[in-house]
């Protein structure tokens, strides 16, 4: 497989295993923060900006863990490459949060989510620097023009 000459299994394996361990991190943390706020009436603001965070932080993870497991699965011979363009593509960054929201939250919390943006951005770099190898294909109409040449030609 030729993925990159900048992206190596190594590099794949290093970033799935601190993703694996950061979404775990996460789990935890917005679990606890859960459990403390659902005790307390007063804190439905908290509380919704805790849902909010904890559904854009748990989708970036899972959207980079979905990439990474799929070069993974190309580096193993599991899929081909072109499956992998075709269907590896990582979607787009989940919206930033509210920062007035972002500051009800407790550090620790703030902090996994930064280090989950951050990771994401390295997994979107690799990505957008893998793609920018890529021959780029032709558009729809010039593929078209070719199969009418060939055909007619």
């Amino acid at each position: 497989m030729n993925i990159s000459a900048t992206l190596t299994p190594a590099i794949v394996e290093s970033l799935y295993e601190d993703a694996l361990v950061l979404s775990e991190e996460a789990r935890l943390v917005f679990d606890l923060a859960d459990r403390r706020l659902a005790d307390d009436e007063q804190q439905s603001e908290r509380r919704l900006a805790l849902s909010c965070e904890a559904l854009r932080t748990i989708t970036r993870m899972m959207h980079a863990m979905a990439w990474l497991l799929n070069q993974r699965a190309c580096f193993a011979g599991e899929m081909s490459e072109a499956q992998l363009r075709r269907h590896g593509r990582l979607p787009p960054p989940q919206p930033e949060g509210n920062g007035a929201q972002l500051a009800l939250l407790d550090a620790d919390i703030r902090d996994v989510i930064e280090r989950s943006r951050a990771l994401y951005a390295r997994v979107e770099r690799i990505d957008r620097a893998w793609r920018a190898q890529l021959p780029t294909p032709p558009d729809a109409v010039h593929r078209l023009r070719d199969q009418l040449g060939r055909a007619f030609g």
